[in-house]
């Protein structure tokens, strides 16, 4: 008896550890006592189609696709401008966009759930927008209507509003045509961990790891003969 106790209590074990390894890693936010709400980087099945949104600073229409021509890495991140999760991440943000953009590195803003002159107003405490911002929605009541929510809903997010969430994309492996871009993508479905982004960031585009030699492809100088 003591025997099938034991078999039935370490299956027990084993059935929820496989539900906790199956259940979508996007959920995994490590919020901390300050309110963070810090998430990791993870690749995911998302089918991420091509958007047109209008400009924050002048309304006219920007394109995903156009944007990302020619850069090597692209960022697009969701955010509510009153959100608090979203201003702790915005200068890591800003930290990764000035240090990279240079190399290749993009990155757009989608406001949402504010209207345009909140979105403004945020941007202009901040010393302005040091990358390009359009606008999704500008209503609390369109959130379940939004692209943003559906991509959440698809990566296991379910946070209510979803503020700041992060999509990597590669616009070298972008698909040209179509409505859909990509089938897979990098998500951070919570605050950026900069540590682990920037590792990231410079592998996409080349960069090689701060300290490190590069590797010598040359053959080394043959030794002097003996006369």
């Amino acid at each position: 008896m003591f025997q099938n106790l034991k078999r039935n209590a370490a299956a027990a074990a084993l059935l929820i550890l496989g539900l906790l390894a199956s259940a979508p890693a996007a959920r995994a936010q490590a919020t901390s006592g300050d309110g963070h709400e810090w998430a990791p980087l993870l690749e995911q099945k998302l089918d991420y189609k091509d958007w047109t949104f209008k400009s924050l600073k002048d309304g006219a229409p920007v394109s995903l696709r156009e944007l990302a021509r020619g850069k090597k890495l692209m960022l697009v991140v969701y955010f509510a401008p009153w959100c608090a999760n979203w201003r702790a991440e915005d200068p890591v943000l800003r930290r990764l966009y000035d240090k990279y953009r240079g190399a290749g590195f993009e990155v757009v803003g989608v406001s949402e759930y504010a209207t345009v002159e909140d979105s403004r107003k945020y941007f202009e405490g901040q010393g302005g927008a040091p990358y390009p911002v359009v606008v999704e929605s500008d209503t609390t009541s369109a959130r379940e209507q939004t692209t943003h929510y559906g991509y959440r809903r698809a990566t296991g997010d379910a946070r209510r509003w979803g503020s700041p969430y992060n999509v990597f994309l590669e616009p070298a492996k972008l698909k040209q045509t179509g409505e859909v871009l990509t089938e897979r993508a990098w998500v951070v479905g919570g605050e950026l961990i900069e540590k682990d982004v920037e590792r990231f960031i410079r592998e996409r585009l080349g960069i090689q790891e701060q300290g490190t030699a590069a590797p010598c492809k040359d053959e080394p100088p043959a030794a002097p003969r003996k006369p």
